[in-house]
């Protein structure tokens, strides 16, 4: 009697995608079993992948856009989905943000921003969802989120009353915040973090 296997894999980070995974679990089960019969549920954590599952487990669909990569000089081709007849958006941090953007001279926190999340989470808006989840790993930033912030319309100054640039360096001259600006969208908003 054929044996199936369900493949349900997380991705190995900058070596495979969780969907390569499950065909490589399969190339290598199929060596031992010839007639087995696979079904591959790619899993993810909140990192890679996390739009990829949601997406393909939902039937949802996947937005393109151009947004900041982690250097604030940046510009990366990216994509979000949207879920729920377009009510929800999934958004994964490691698309705009990512540790596999960057050489690894150039994984610097001090200087990587959340700019290119702000962004998304931006063009989700223009898109009228109503629910947002935010994949956070896998992210080569360390900036508290202040580059999100800042892509959604926050302001923070330094002791001078200069605006502070972007990057997870400038965090310490941050002596004033300012919210008034804030895209007024965010309030009717539910937002969710999927982390372990």
């Amino acid at each position: 009697m054929p044996k199936t296997f369900v493949l349900a894999p997380d991705s190995f980070k900058e070596s495979l995608s969780a969907e390569q995974a499950c065909q490589a679990m399969q190339h290598g089960i199929e060596k031992v079993f010839s007639d087995a019969t696979f079904i591959h549920v790619p899993m993810a954590d909140g990192g890679e992948g996390t739009v990829d599952a949601l997406v393909a487990a939902l039937a949802g669909q996947q937005i393109f856009c151009e947004v900041t990569g982690p250097l604030p000089t940046q510009k990366v081709q990216t994509y979000f989905g949207l879920l729920d007849d377009a009510q929800t958006a999934v958004i994964e941090m490691a698309k705009a943000n990512g540790i596999h953007l960057l050489e690894k001279s150039q994984r610097n926190p001090l200087l990587t921003t959340t700019l290119g999340t702000g962004e998304m989470i931006k063009v989700a808006l223009d898109h009228g969802v109503i629910k947002i989840i935010i994949g956070l790993g896998g992210s080569v930033t360390n900036d508290a989120g202040a580059g999100m912030a800042q892509a959604l319309g926050a302001k923070f100054y330094d002791i001078d009353g200069g605006e502070v640039a972007v990057g997870g360096g400038q965090l310490k001259q941050i002596h004033q915040i300012d919210l008034s600006a804030l895209d007024a969208r965010l309030k009717q908003v539910e937002i969710m973090i999927a982390s372990v």
